[in-house]
C-alpha cells in the first residue's frame, strides 16, 4: 500500500524474555501492545472508508497503491497525515481502562488519538453505508491483530445535528458484543462478526463502536457514518402487513484489473443497483467460491477491491456479488481473469546490532525498514553468519539455520510491514560476532546500516 506523502514512522515491537529452544526452531514473545489492531468494516468505520476511498482515486488515476482520495472530507483528512490511511484500523488509546467519557472530550469521539485527529470533523459528506432501520445486521470487524474483550455499539440519537461535533450526550447504546467469534474471508482478512438489530431510525446517524479489551487497558474507537432508508416496524395505523425487500440487487459490471503486483491486485466494476440499497459486494474465487473480499457499497455507483496475499506470476480467475440489507444477494457479475504479475521488488534496510556479547555468545537485535512504496506482507530475511555463529533462541520473529545460513520470519504480529515501516526482532547467538551479515528481504539485497 503506498501513498505519496506518508512520513515515516517505525513500529518498535517490546521485547519479550523466552525460554531457550534448539537451534533453528522458534520463539516470539507477545508483546504488550502492537501499534494497530482492528476496526470495522461493515458499516465500514469512517478510517476504513477513507481508505478504500484513496485506494480507488489511485488506481482510477493509474497510481495503483496510492491513496488519491475523492471524497471532500478525505481529502482533507490526507492533507492532515496519510498515517491513518495506512493504519486505519489503529484508532486507538492505550491506557484508557475503561475511562472513556473521562478521558475523550466531547467533538472528539471519532479520533481521539493525536493522530486521528482529522476524523472528528463534523459533515454529512463523509463516506456513508446504507442500512434498514430496525433491520437485523452483522457487524463486521477486521481482526488485525486478536485479543479478547467486549464491542459496544452506540448511535446518535433522534434530533442529533450531523453538521456539529458528536458528543458523549449525543449517542445512546443499542449493543454489546463479548469475545465474538472470528471468522477468514473478511474485507481485510480475519474477521470478528456478531448479529445485532439495529435502532428504529430515519436519515444520517453515526454508528460509535467501542472495543475494550480485556487483557489490556487498550481501548479502540470507530465512528461509521449510516443513512437508513427504510423501517422492519409495523404501521400500527391503520394495521397492515410489513412489506418484505424479495428484490435481489442487479448483476455488478464486469470487473477490470486496475493494479497488479505479484501479491496483491486491484479491481474495480460497476456497483449493483437495487430497488431500496445496496450494502456491500463481496468479491469471489472463481474457482473455489471462497470470498477474497467484502466491499461496503461506496455510493458512488462502481466499486473497488484490494486482493492480498496472492501468489506472484499466477493466475486468477475472480466475480462480483451485490447484497442488500435484507439478505438478498444479485446474480454473479461476469467472470475477471487475470495474472498477478511479478512481485515488486523491496526496497529495504536492515540496522543490526550485536555489540551485547559476553564470552561465549551474544545478543542480536535486527530493525527491517520497508523503504518502498509498498506495503510487504509476510516477509522473510536471510543471512549467512560469516564467524561461525549460530542462534539458539529468540523473539518476534522465527528463526531457523541451516549451516551458516539463517531464516527469519515475521510473527502473527508483525509478520507486515508497512510501507515506510518496520519491525524489530532479537535473538541470542553462540560464538562471537562477526562483522554486520549481508541481508536479503524475500530475495532482494537490502542495505545494511
Amino acid at each position: 500500500m503506498t501513498t505519496p506523502r506518508s512520513r515515516t514512522r517505525r513500529f518498535l515491537i517490546s521485547l519479550a524474555a523466552v525460554g531457550l529452544v534448539g537451534a533453528g526452531s522458534v520463539v516470539a514473545g507477545t508483546p504488550e501492545s502492537a501499534d494497530a489492531h482492528g476496526g470495522l468494516t461493515f458499516p465500514a468505520t469512517r478510517t476504513y472508508q477513507c481508505y478504500l476511498d484513496g485506494l480507488a482515486g489511485g488506481q482510477a488515476a493509474g497510481q495503483g497503491g496510492n491513496m488519491l482520495p475523492t471524497n471532500e472530507m478525505c481529502k482533507d483528512a490526507l492533507a492532515v497525515s496519510s498515517y491513518p490511511f495506512y493504519t486505519w484500523y489503529g484508532n486507538l488509546l492505550s491506557f484508557v481502562d475503561g475511562k472513556h467519557e473521562e478521558t475523550i472530550p466531547d467533538g472528539e469521539l471519532c479520533g481521539p488519538g493525536a493522530e486521528f485527529k482529522a476524523f472528528n470533523a463534523a459533515s454529512t459528506e463523509w463516506p456513508t453505508t446504507a442500512l434498514t432501520s430496525g433491520a437485523n445486521i452483522t457487524f463486521q470487524y477486521a481482526a488485525t491483530v486478536q485479543h479478547p474483550g467486549s464491542w459496544t455499539q452506540y448511535i446518535t440519537k433522534d434530533g442529533w445535528d450531523p453538521t456539529q461535533p458528536i458528543g458523549w450526550d449525543d449517542i445512546e447504546e443499542f449493543d454489546k458484543a463479548v469475545d465474538p467469534p472470528v471468522r477468514s474471508g473478511g474485507a481485510t482478512g480475519p474477521e470478528y462478526y456478531w448479529d445485532a438489530t439495529l435502532p428504529e431510525k430515519s436519515g444520517q446517524h453515526i454508528i460509535y463502536s467501542i472495543w475494550e479489551r480485556s487483557d489490556s487497558p487498550e481501548a479502540f474507537y470507530n465512528c461509521s457514518d449510516v443513512v437508513f432508508g427504510g423501517s422492519t416496524s409495523e404501521p400500527t395505523d391503520p394495521p397492515t402487513d410489513t412489506p418484505t425487500d424479495t428484490t435481489a440487487p442487479t448483476a455488478p459490471g464486469a470487473p477490470t484489473l486496475v493494479t497488479a503486483s505479484g501479491s496483491s491486485a486491484g479491481i474495480s466494476f460497476a456497483a449493483s443497483t437495487d430497488d431500496v440499497a445496496v450494502t456491500n459486494h463481496t468479491v469471489h474465487d472463481a474457482t473455489t467460491d471462497d470470498v477474497l473480499a467484502t466491499v461496503p457499497y461506496s455510493g458512488t455507483g462502481t466499486g473497488s477491491a484490494a486482493l492480498t496475499g496472492l501468489a506472484p506470476d499466477t493466475d486468477y480467475s475472480v466475480y462480483v456479488v451485490g447484497h442488500d440489507a435484507a439478505g438478498n444477494s444479485s446474480p454473479q457479475s461476469p467472470t475477471l481473469m487475470f495474472s498477478s504479475g511479478a512481485a515488486a521488488a523491496a526496497t529495504c534496510s536492515v540496522e543490526y546490532d550485536a555489540t551485547n556479547s559476553w564470552g561465549a555468545g551474544f545478543q542480536g537485535n535486527v530493525t527491517i525498514s520497508n523503504e518502498s512504496m509498498t506495503m510487504i506482507n509476510d516477509w522473510d530475511l536471510t543471512w549467512d553468519f560469516a564467524n561461525g555463529e549460530t542462534v539458539s533462541q529468540a523473539w518476534n520473529a522465527t528463526l531457523t539455520q541451516t549451516g551458516s545460513t539463517v531464516s527469519a520470519t515475521g510473527a502473527a504480529w508483525n509478520s507486515t510491514i508497512g510501507h515506510h515501516g518496520a519491525v524489530s526482532f532479537g535473538f541470542i547467538g553462540s560464538g562471537s560476532p562477526g562483522a554486520a551479515p549481508i541481508f536479503s528481504l524475500g530475495g532482494t539485497e537490502c542495505t545494511t546500516v
